[in-house]
């Protein structure tokens, strides 16, 4: 199993952004993927999820109204779309997969397999 993300980068306040995770070595179209973020000094928090179906979860209301979570299943590949980027998403983001297909959660115990991450900086 590998999952290696990309598209990290330094943005702008307000700022839009896309980030992506490639994944390998299991049944893609069937695993819940799910996106965490962590700084330094804070514990991993959970972003979002989508599961193989396509539905999906987000940690608050007022993240889900700026980010999107999607995936291809043709291409093996896991999505995150931020938009009006604070400076409070900075972060390494890193996707994971679920343990249990079908199965979104916000739990860091329900996802077995973990990237190494993308950095994502917000600066005015």
């Amino acid at each position: 199993v590998q999952m290696a993300e990309s598209g990290g980068t330094l943005a702008q306040v307000g700022g839009s952004l896309r980030i992506s995770c490639a994944a390998s070595g299991f049944p893609f179209d069937t695993a819940t993927m799910g996106w965490f973020r962590q700084s330094p000094g804070k514990t991993r928090e959970f972003v979002a999820a989508i599961t193989g179906s396509g539905d999906t979860i987000y940690s608050s209301d007022s993240l889900k109204d700026r980010f999107t979570i999607s995936r291809d299943n043709a291409k093996d590949t896991l999505y995150l779309q931020m938009n009006h980027l604070k400076p409070e998403d900075t972060a390494l983001y890193v996707c994971a997969r679920g343990r249990h297909d079908y199965l979104a959660s916000r739990d860091t115990h329900d996802y077995n397999y973990w990237g190494r991450g993308t950095q994502v900086t917000v600066s005015s």
